[in-house]
């Protein structure tokens, strides 16, 4: 059975629930990503802006069309009662071969089900040759 991962977090629910978005991300499918947010989730994602799972499923589906080879490591930085800020890195691949780095901020707040119901993302990419990839896929 799984742990259900709802608020008030603690340091060890905060960390898994941030491995169980990464391990969700990192599985490029839109369905089961969106599983963890709200049917009404509010999401800022760089100058996007968007609310509900069918648009997240949307967004996700379009993301992972362009980034390709996307692997994903999240890292906890900061948590309270139901809301968690993390720090990510990814790496991906446009379809002309060229490798990217995106690096960004994201701080999320919970509902009592421990549902997402806000994501709000910054984020830069910047170029790099595939010798300079350090995320191990």
């Amino acid at each position: 059975m799984t742990e259900k991962l709802v608020p008030p977090f603690n340091a060890e629910t905060a960390r898994k629930k941030v491995q169980v978005a990464e391990d969700n991300w990192n599985s490029c499918d839109p369905e089961r990503v969106s599983l963890a947010y709200s049917e009404n989730s509010e999401w800022r994602n760089r100058d996007q802006f968007f609310s509900g799972r069918e648009a997240i499923r949307e967004f996700l589906s379009k993301k992972w069309e362009r980034e390709l080879d996307y692997h994903l490591k999240k890292e906890l930085w900061a948590y309270t009662d139901n809301r968690i800020s993390v720090r990510f890195e990814y790496e991906w691949r446009d379809a002309d071969g060229q490798w990217y780095r995106t690096h960004g901020n994201e701080q999320w707040e919970f509902d009592d089900d421990g549902l997402m119901r806000r994501r709000d993302a910054s984020l830069n990419d910047y170029e790099i040759d595939a010798s300079e990839r350090r995320i191990a896929v």
